[in-house]
């Protein structure tokens, strides 16, 4: 299998690994993933997802963005501040394991409608890419529907075992 081109990443992992006095095993259970893959990722073999990159920077408590970085996941240096800013914006949605994939999407066509119509270019193409042609503000009313529909459904689902009783407020 050939080396993938993830820059030095395997190699800071099993460093800061050491640093840490964890075995690769110790580290996989930590990070919830597979000791082989661990491995995998130490050795170049394999390039993490951001999520597993944030799973294994909690477990190794270090920044998940030098790790995003050093993965490419980042480019710091090419696009500056700004880009990075908006990259670890991006990663952190796409981490969040309490979001599914629809809902990752909806919120990264949000943040990028957003983006351009402060006058921000965005880094990647949009989410939806469909070529309806539909304008920032079209994509924005729809994901903004879509993700007000998802809450309500949430929502449904989340009172149907609530006792509706009295509310108590707080002071």
């Amino acid at each position: 299998m050939a080396s993938l081109n993830v820059g030095n990443l395997g190699e800071y992992l099993r460093e800061q690994r050491r640093n840490a006095q964890l075995s690769l095993r110790q580290l996989a259970d930590a990070a919830g993933v597979s000791n082989p893959y661990l491995s995998q990722i130490e050795r170049g073999l394999r390039k993490p997802s951001a999520e597993v990159l944030q799973q294994v920077a909690k477990a190794l408590r270090i920044s998940a963005e030098t790790l995003y970085v050093r993965a490419g996941i980042l480019d710091a240096e090419r696009d500056g501040e700004e880009r990075l800013r908006e990259g670890a914006t991006r990663a952190v949605i796409l981490a969040d394991p309490s979001l599914n994939e629809r809902q990752k999407q909806v919120l990264l066509q949000i943040y990028e409608s957003f983006r351009k119509e402060n006058g921000f270019g965005v880094g990647e193409p949009a989410a939806n890419g469909d070529g309806t042609g539909r304008t920032d503000h079209d994509t924005v009313g729809t994901a903004a529907a879509a993700a007000e529909a998802e809450a309500e459904t949430d929502a449904d689902a989340d009172t149907d075992d609530i006792d509706a009783g009295p509310r108590r407020t707080a002071g």
